[in-house]
Parts: structure tokens; sequence; C-alpha cells
């Protein structure tokens, strides 16, 4: 059974990458966590906090968002009624990233699954903050959904990452698993000055090769220095349903959502995002 983790703030986003959730796993059993964090509304409210009123507010908060959450999963079910499917509400005072990685390690989750920005969804910005500390910090994959994006089957998925560091069997099976069920194509974009991989670098090819040798794959090497730029520009030309990259120590992904300047660069995100953390798991 995949355990999947569904954070919302009952925005229109969040709600949509839960239904893009529960669409791409209709057929399998799966447990879902409808999550929602309510620290953050406790000292945003309009109410002055006090030492007084303290617990009084978050007592109203923890109310709200266990209607909410109701209403949320009640509209979930009669969207989709699958009896595959099975949800547990979880309201908690806490910070999303804190309470998120605590569900993480407690329950072994599998993959959490938001949308790229929540209330304030400012376009301007790639990712909004909350998402942006779950993709930096949560050891689990990240599935980003962007605001409106209509749910498509996942048949073109490009990959792209280089061959510098091992993989983790867990993760790439989980996304080998994805492209199965829907017979999809995996591309495997490296983009590289360099023409010849070397020895580490084949051994970790030859590792991918094998982790999807059940599935359609193909190894593209494109010339470019600016990667953002060249993945851009492949995803541009070429059909693409489903955006996977790694996120780990050092690499280039982690560069990019550790700067400030992340939305600066052009990393723009209208397909659904797959990032993949590369860490040793249960």
């Amino acid at each position: 059974m995949k355990k999947i983790v569904l954070p919302t703030d009952f925005s229109e986003t969040a709600m949509n990458a839960i239904k893009y959730a529960v669409k791409l796993f209709e057929n399998d059993l799966c447990r879902f966590y409808i999550l929602h964090a309510y620290q953050q509304d406790v000292y945003e409210s309009d109410v002055l906090i006090t030492k007084e009123n303290l617990h009084e507010v978050t007592k109203t908060a923890n109310e709200n968002s266990q209607i909410h959450l109701k209403k949320a999963l009640k509209q979930i079910k009669e969207l989709s009624p699958n009896p595959k499917h099975n949800y547990k509400i979880m309201s908690a005072n806490n910070i999303l990233v804190d309470e998120v990685d605590e569900i993480v390690e407690e329950r072994d989750i599998d993959l959490v699954v938001m949308g790229t920005h929540g209330k304030t969804n400012n376009s301007k910005l790639t990712f909004g903050s909350h998402t942006l500390q779950v993709l930096k910090y949560i050891k689990c994959p990240v599935l980003v959904i962007p605001k409106g994006y209509k749910y498509t089957v996942p048949k073109e998925i490009v990959f792209s990452t280089d061959f510098s560091m091992p993989y983790q069997q867990r993760e790439l099976g989980f996304l080998s698993e994805i492209a199965s069920d829907y017979q999809a194509q995996i591309d495997v974009l490296y983009v590289s000055e360099l023409k010849k991989l070397s020895l580490r670098e084949e051994k970790n090819k030859h590792f991918i090769e094998e982790s999807f040798k059940n599935n359609k794959t193909s190894f593209i090497t494109v010339d470019g220095k600016n990667i953002i730029d060249t993945i851009r520009t492949f995803v541009e030309n070429h059909p693409t349903d489903l955006l996977v990259m790694i996120n780990r120590r050092h690499s280039f992904l982690e560069n990019i959502l550790f700067q400030d300047t992340i939305n600066k660069m052009g990393l723009s995100i209208d397909i659904p995002f797959f990032v993949l953390q590369n860490i040793n798991r249960k």
C-alpha cells in the first residue's frame, strides 16, 4: 500500500493537487493523509495574541481546521469514491514543514503531493514558501502540481539528472512503477559539456538502466552550459507530462532551491514536478 501525504491550506491549488494525486494513483491501494498545519494561522489571525487568549485562539484554529478538513474529505470522496483508497485527516498545531517531516519519518511515507503555491499564490514566484521548504528539507519524494493544472495521463516523463552519485533503488522504483502503470516513456536527460562519462558515472548510469529495465526508456545527452535553460528548452520542444529531478547534497537542484534568487533564474514550473531525494531510507 502506498502512503501519501497531502498537505492542504484549503486553497484551490491545494485541492487541485489532491485531485491529481487521487487520479494518478486510482488503480493503487493507497492511504492518504490529508494534513493541515495551522500554527501559522494562529499567529496571523485578526485577534491580538496574548498569554491569556493564546489557548482559546489555538482551540478555535484547531476547530476550524477540523471543520475544513472534513469538508475537503467529503469533496474528495464525492469526486472519487474509490474503494482502493482510504483517508486520514490530520490537524496539527505546527509549522507545515516540521509536521510533514515528522509524519514522513513516523509513518514511512512514500510520497508528498502538494500545490506549487498556497493561499497567497504570488504568481511571480516559482514556488510558495511552504512548498519550497518541503522541497528543500523533506526526506522523501515530493510531487508538486502547478495551479490550475488539469490532470493528464503521464505518458511522457523527462528525468533530468547527472550520473555523478549513486541512486536509491526505492525512489527510482517508485518512479518506475508510475511509468509502468501508464506505459509511459522515460527520457533520461543528461546535460553536460563533456562527451565521455567517467567509470563511476557509467556505473551509476547502468544502475538507472537496471532500475528502468521494465520501462520504455531513452538516454539523451544534451550539450549545454546553463542547465536550467537547457532543461526548459528540452521540455518546451518535447511533449512532457512530468519533470523529474533529484535533490541531494551539493546537487544542481539543491543549489537552486537554496538560493534566494531561484525565481530570477528562470526555473518556471507549469507541469507536474517530481523531486526525488537521494537518501537512504527503510
